[in-house]
């Protein structure tokens, strides 16, 4: 295991208590902005222009500096590198080029199958890849003419409040998936399943806000028409040149990539005992981002869902729960202790919140808190399961920031891994001013988050003993 250098914007587990990093949080103090950060910044905005990284794009991850930042510190070649949130695969497919051994784990269908079809790209026969765009441009010239019958369909159970494609832009989806029918070839089809994906939102009446509606809603014009072939042509064929750079950069050595569309709380079931070296990841926030809903259309066009009660696995497999899976509920309570904190404090403090509202009010979001915190419990547990030990875990997350009360949800994750047993060796904050709207400027608040609150990204570092 290479030795991490020295961090010289950071938390250690020795300096203070979760209870007097809590009271730095509520004093509106940065826990960890006196100095510069030691690692690159996670944001994932940078991944926008990189081979690979850049074919799907996402609300939420971690860059692929930071991912290649961690692995040049505490990786080798020989180490197994585990992301239990894997998302679209940042970290799967940093790991292959670092020459490692990955898995991950991811709940949503559309983006395990990003996940795995990149951290496996390099495996595809480009030239082969090559001959199906031109053949798929050309079945769609000559397809695309009003006359033209597609035999495709839209999904029969996907609604939305306004049409998702106006009839001009459908009408060139169907032949697309008319084309998509044809492909023999499995990897290839997911190729172009995943650029169709990928896309499908830029050419429909929805945008992101950052969360998924109309584009009417956020002060943009509806779609009449718009150009499908050739969007989805182009974004395939930038899939083929980064293949091609992919397979330059590859180490020969042969890695071994598991992609499991599941929990990560079944680790028991996937994984053995202190199996892996290495995990970098990043769960959810307590954001309230509902991952699953801003997918819907995927989910539904690539045939992953096909009515709305296919949704509840997914919403109660994830992690955190939501808030509207929880808020009903008379009082959820944290499953563990822990000593010395002031969570279950905040947690009251949070419940006592305009109980007039009903499940608006407080009651119903410290319920959504508990959820998570509990999820935090059994994440860390599984990482000291999975570690070997001296094995490291460095998790990227975000505080918040619920009802007008600031949650330093980084130092409770790290006193909750010293619960199981973790040791926390230190929490750093890259990125100490983060935007944050799912929240703060939500309309379901009931109180107005302080001037003196921030939002910012910590990195905890936790070792297995």
């Amino acid at each position: 295991m290479i030795v991490p250098k020295m961090m010289t914007s950071q938390l250690t587990a020795h300096a203070s208590s979760p209870m007097q990093l809590s009271l730095l949080e509520a004093n509106g103090q940065s826990a960890a902005n006196n100095g510069s950060a030691a690692f690159n910044d996670p944001a994932f905005a940078g991944n926008k222009k990189l081979p690979v990284h850049r074919w799907v794009p996402w609300i939420a991850g971690f860059s692929s500096d930071f991912v290649r930042d961690v692995l040049e510190r505490y990786a080798n070649g020989n180490s197994t590198v585990l992301d239990p949130f894997s998302g679209v695969g940042t970290t799967l497919v940093e790991s292959v080029l670092f020459g490692c051994n990955t898995c991950g784990f991811e709940i949503n269908p559309y983006a395990a199958l990003a996940s795995r079809v990149k951290s496996h790209s390099h495996q595809i026969n480009a030239t082969l890849l090559d001959d199906y765009i031109e053949r798929f441009k050309s079945f769609y010239a000559e397809s695309a003419r009003a006359d033209y019958l597609p035999q495709s369909h839209p999904p029969k159970g996907f609604n939305t409040r306004s049409p998702f494609y106006s009839p001009k832009v459908l009408h060139k989806v169907l032949i697309f998936l008319d084309y998509l029918a044809l492909i023999q070839a499995a990897d290839i089809r997911d190729l172009f399943r995943l650029a169709f994906a990928s896309t499908m939102v830029s050419y429909s009446n929805y945008s992101y806000e950052p969360s998924l509606g109309r584009r009417t809603s956020a002060g943009k014009s509806e779609l009449l028409d718009g150009l499908v072939g050739e969007v989805i042509a182009r974004k395939l064929t930038e899939f083929s040149e980064d293949i091609r750079w992919f397979q330059a950069h590859k180490p020969q050595k042969e890695t071994e990539i598991k992609i499991v569309e599941a929990s990560f709380f079944e680790y028991e079931k996937y994984l053995a005992a202190g199996s892996i070296d290495l995990i970098i990841t990043s769960p959810p926030y307590l954001n309230n981002y509902h991952y699953n809903r801003n997918t819907r259309p995927h989910l539904y066009w690539l045939d992953f869902v096909e009515q709305p009660g296919d949704f509840k696995n997914l919403e109660y497999a994830n992690f955190g729960k939501y808030w509207q899976t929880v808020r009903e509920q008379t009082r959820l309570e944290l499953d563990f202790c822990l000593p010395d904190s002031d969570l279950p404090q905040k947690l009251e403090l949070l419940r006592a919140q305009k109980p007039e509202k009903g499940i608006y009010g407080g009651n119903g979001w410290a319920n959504y808190a508990a959820a998570y915190f509990n999820d935090c419990y059994k994440f860390v547990s599984g990482i000291q399961y999975a570690l070997k030990p001296g094995g490291s875990a460095l998790v990227v997350i975000g505080n918040s920031i619920l009802q007008g009360i600031l949650i330093p949800t980084d130092q409770y994750l790290g006193a909750i891994a010293q619960r199981v047993g973790l040791e926390l060796v230190r929490i750093d904050i890259p990125r100490a001013t983060r935007v944050g709207n799912s929240i703060i400027q939500s309309d379901v608040r009931t109180v107005k988050a302080k001037k003196s609150h921030q939002l910012y990204e910590a990195i905890v570092e936790l070792r297995k003993v």
